[in-house]
């Protein structure tokens, strides 16, 4: 019986690259595969079909001999006879399988296993600081914790002098194969966990793990503008990595603690100037603070309290803005407490002389008392 084309046989046109060949033939493997299809004659010779069209198209070489001889380009070369599972047929269904899904079990046909170096974990560091360090910047110093390489043994966790084998159960590939009906599965060396090596004679540093806990002091600059939440990454200032791979990185992340006197929202300050009633009543200059030193603030006669007051520029420059913000200061006015009997007298005398003409005076409470008669007078309807 002639065989059909090996791109008719996996559903593909002539130019399908390597990706959509591996594509066609997982679906259609599993779809005929024997163990879905017990005791299914048409079911086994359609998947020894697709497997042959398979080895073929998958190979390079014997691609390029079948798109320009077809059949004939490939069955010598392929060690295969009439049936075309001759000398062929010795790579089992797993080991094709084994190829394509390499990259889920840890390698392929050709061992490999996985790298036998890991790059180091990354490590976070919380750092407070000071609203006045985050606003203009500062340099700390930070211990830090940390796994690093051992110096005795360079990082391979054999006694100096000595190195590491091959492990004897994977041969050095840090994969073995186990067969599970017709699948072969690879998996994690379990003597080697992977690394494809064993220490018979660990370093006493070390122990055989080829890093030692270690605490290292860095340098952190913290630029001018950073808020809460801002990480500043430290490359390769992280874990030393397994078996000499590369270090992981170390994040700082920023916490700006409480101020005193100002509240930070974004690019703006804010902060309560209390004064009293006197100079808010009758005006006057106050000294306020700023980061950058102190500055008066006019406060005009009348001035209530919550009026909100805006210096421009004594904000903040956020380190990803080339615009600083405002200070924005909100008077609160300040009533007097542990008065004497005399002043006492005289804010009476003071509030009498008021009355007289409060609704000059106090133009607000005249219009609240309105507000509250017309409530009253609305309720009854």
């Amino acid at each position: 019986m002639a065989k059909r084309d090996y791109y008719q046989v996996l559903g593909l046109d002539r130019d399908a690259s390597e990706a959509d060949i591996k594509k066609a033939y997982r679906r259609l493997a599993m779809k005929y595969h024997p163990d879905r299809n017990p005791d299914d004659k048409v079911a086994e010779d359609s998947f020894k079909e697709v497997k042959e069209a398979y080895e073929v198209l998958s190979d390079n070489q014997k691609k390029v001999a079948y798109d320009q001889f077809g059949h004939a380009g490939v069955d010598q070369s392929a060690g295969m006879g009439a049936g075309g599972f001759g000398a062929g047929a010795g790579a089992s269904f797993s080991d094709i399988f084994s190829d394509v899904f390499g990259d889920i079990f840890g390698g392929g046909r050709g061992g490999g296993g996985r790298s036998r170096s890991s790059r180091g974990a990354d490590l976070r560091y919380s750092l407070d600081v000071s609203l006045e360090e985050a606003v203009q910047g500062t340099t700390v110093k930070i211990r830090v914790p940390t796994m690093v390489t051992c110096k005795q043994c360079d990082g391979s966790g054999a006694r100096h002098g000595t190195s590491p084998s091959n492990c004897p159960t994977c041969g050095g590939h840090g994969q073995v194969r186990m067969q599970q009906g017709v699948f072969s599965i690879q998996q994690t060396c379990p003597r080697c966990h992977g690394t494809g090596k064993i220490i018979t004679d660990p370093c006493t540093s070390c122990h055989g793990n080829g890093r030692v806990n270690e605490h290292k002091t860095l340098s952190v600059k913290v630029p001018a503008g950073v808020d809460t939440g801002d990480r500043i990454r430290l490359s390769g200032e992280g874990e030393a990595g397994a078996n000499g791979g590369t270090p992981g990185d170390l994040y700082v992340q920023i916490h700006v603690k409480e101020h005193p006197i100002f509240h930070r929202e974004d690019e703006n300050l804010f902060c309560e100037v209390p004064i009293g009633f006197v100079a808010a009543t009758l005006g006057g200059e106050l000294e306020v603070p700023t980061l950058d030193g102190q500055v008066k603030l006019k406060i005009p006669a009348g001035t209530q309290s919550g009026k909100m007051f805006r210096l421009r520029g004594k904000g903040v420059k956020p380190v990803r803005s080339h615009v600083t913000g405002d200070l924005l200061c909100r008077v609160v006015v300040e009533t007097p407490v542990n008065l004497t009997k005399r002043q006492k007298e005289l804010l009476q005398e003071f509030d009498t002389a008021l009355s007289k003409d409060s609704d000059k005076h106090s133009p607000k409470h005249r219009s609240w008392l309105d507000g509250v008669k017309k409530f009253f007078e609305d309720m009854k309807f």
